[in-house]
Order: structure tokens, then C-alpha cells, then sequence
């Protein structure tokens, strides 16, 4: 992706506000449940997949690698905030499913052409289990949805009841490196699940990237134990971590505990972040020495 896919729309004047007019009137679907749905991120491709519902899909994000059979399965129709609105017409969906703000000029173009849109903006852990519980209900799989949602739920609480060896190490969570950016909704709550603290807990509530754009000081004078890095589909590099002016004596960069987390995993919100990309976490938590380090 091209920076972090949860920045925020910084689209400004007449165009913006146009295009949140045609949000707000987007088209009904006439057939119900639809039996062609395009998906323009990766967690509605996911979710259909678990729900067995993924006959529907018709088109996908260029960005759908879960599970691996979609790549091959389904033809790519965009990428995060564009997209080939041709390829999507001649798809003939009866629904396309749209993500946040950041996609207001797709979701736009379609509108205009009479293109039925749902846009989701789960930004929590409670907004995924809701955006799963509400798909389910538009392609008339309710009762499995309830089900798949209702077992991460329990799956959760059983990770986040486990007992371990306090203190909690304090985790800094880095989604983009130039500038820094930190401070997901979604993988914070993570982050406590997996039994840490996230070490700017008061960006969490902050959705716009640019809301959540730190200095380097911030994380130096936090001293977390941990640093989790994904950078939105750029590889990590630890060394240009490690190398910042300031940072040497940070506990997690002293005792190399950076730890990266492939973007699918945990910068899709939706069952990704709460299997695979949770267990990344508490993997880096707790098996690499476990706690914070001294």
C-alpha cells in the first residue's frame, strides 16, 4: 500500500463534502440476498470465505491474500483507494463493499452509476465482530455469522485470560516509519488482549493517521519493552529502528526485541487481526524471553 491505509481522508473543500453526500444516499440493493458482491478490502474477502459465502464474490481488492485460494479464484479490481471502476461495472455487482472514508471517491464514482455500496468503518475489536455479524446478515448467513463471530469472541477472552508472569512488558506499535505513526484502534486492544500495554495508549481513540503522527521522542521517553512494526506492505528494516538518533537505550532496541508483523495480518480489521495477527503478538510477547526485559 501506499502509506497506512488507516490515515483518513485529507480530501478537502467542495469534492469531499460531494463525495459524503453520495455516501449518505448510497444505492439500495433490489436483490437480497446479492448474489454478486465485489469486495474493495481484504477482511469482507475473509469474512465471506469463513461464512462459505464466497460463491458471491465476484471481484476483489488487489490486496486479498486470505485465504491463499483467492488470489487465484477471484480477479483483482483495486487497490486501496482506486480502483478500475470499468472492471467493477462489467462484473454486474448487485453489492460492493466499500471501507471507510479512505474509499469515498470509488464508493462515489460507483454511487453515480446506480452501484449498490456498503462502507464499514470498524475501527475496534468490537467494530470487527459487528462488521461480521452484519455481513453474515446481507448474504443470509446470520446464524453463521453469530457463530464465527460469537468463536472469537471466545477466543479472546481465553487469551486474555490466560495467566502470566507480570509486569506487562509495554509494547509500541509502529504502522508507518516516515513519519512515525502509531496507535491502531484494533491493535492496541490487541496488544492488552495479548497481556501487554500498549505504550501510547491515547492515540487508540484517534482514527485519521494524521491524528496519530508521533516524534521519536515520544517513543524514546515511553521505553517500551516491545516494538511491533508493520509497515502497510513495506518490509521492515529493524537496523533503521535501531539507528535512530535517541533510541539505542530503549529496552526493546537494547535487547533486540523488534519484531515485525506482516501487514495482512494485522492491518486488515477483521478476522486476520483477531487469529493469526493476535497470535504474532502474544508470540512477541511472551515466547522471545518472555515480559519486559530488564
Amino acid at each position: 500500500m501506499d502509506g497506512p491505509r488507516n490515515q483518513g481522508n485529507d480530501v478537502g473543500g467542495n469534492d469531499y463534502r460531494d463525495n459524503a453526500r453520495v455516501i449518505l444516499h448510497t444505492v439500495s440493493m433490489r436483490l437480497f440476498p446479492p448474489r454478486r458482491i465485489v469486495c474493495l478490502t481484504e477482511e469482507t474477502v475473509e469474512t465471506l470465505y469463513l461464512l462459505g459465502e464466497q460463491d458471491r464474490i465476484v471481484g476483489v481488492s488487489g490486496y486479498a491474500v486470505r485465504p491463499p485460494q483467492v488470489r487465484r479464484e477471484k480477479p483483482r479490481v483495486s487497490a486501496f483507494i482506486s480502483a478500475d471502476i470499468p472492471k467493477i461495472l462489467g462484473l454486474e455487482p448487485d453489492l460492493v463493499l466499500a471501507f471507510s472514508d479512505l474509499q469515498a471517491n470509488i464508493v462515489a464514482d460507483l454511487v453515480r452509476v446506480g452501484v449498490a455500496i456498503h462502507v464499514f468503518n470498524q475501527r475496534d475489536v468490537a467494530g470487527i465482530l459487528a462488521m461480521i455479524r452484519t455481513l453474515g446478515a446481507m448474504v443470509g448467513a446470520a446464524e453463521r455469522a453469530e457463530k464465527l463471530a460469537a468463536g472469537f469472541e471466545a477466543r479472546l477472552e481465553a487469551i486474555a485470560s490466560t495467566r502470566r508472569a507480570p509486569p506487562k512488558p509495554k509494547v509500541y506499535f509502529e504502522e508507518w516509519d516516515d513519519p512515525l505513526i502509531s496507535g491502531i484502534g484494533w491493535v492496541s486492544e490487541l496488544i492488552e488482549i495479548a497481556g501487554g500495554e500498549d505504550a501510547l495508549p491515547g492515540l487508540r481513540l484517534q482514527q485519521a493517521a494524521k491524528d496519530r503522527i508521533i516524534l521519536p521522542d515520544a517513543v524514546r521517553e515511553a521505553a517500551p519493552d516491545v516494538i511491533l512494526a508493520s509497515w502497510c506492505g513495506k518490509k521492515v528494516v529493524p537496523d533503521r529502528i535501531r539507528q535512530r538518533p535517541g533510541w539505542s537505550q530503549i529496552p526493546a532496541v537494547r535487547n533486540n526485541r523488534i519484531v515485525e508483523i506482516k501487514s495482512p495480518l494485522i492491518l486488515q480489521p477483521g478476522p486476520a487481526a483477531l487469529t493469526d495477527g493476535l497470535d504474532a503478538i502474544v508470540k512477541a510477547l511472551w515466547m522471545a524471553g518472555g515480559g519486559p526485559s530488564s
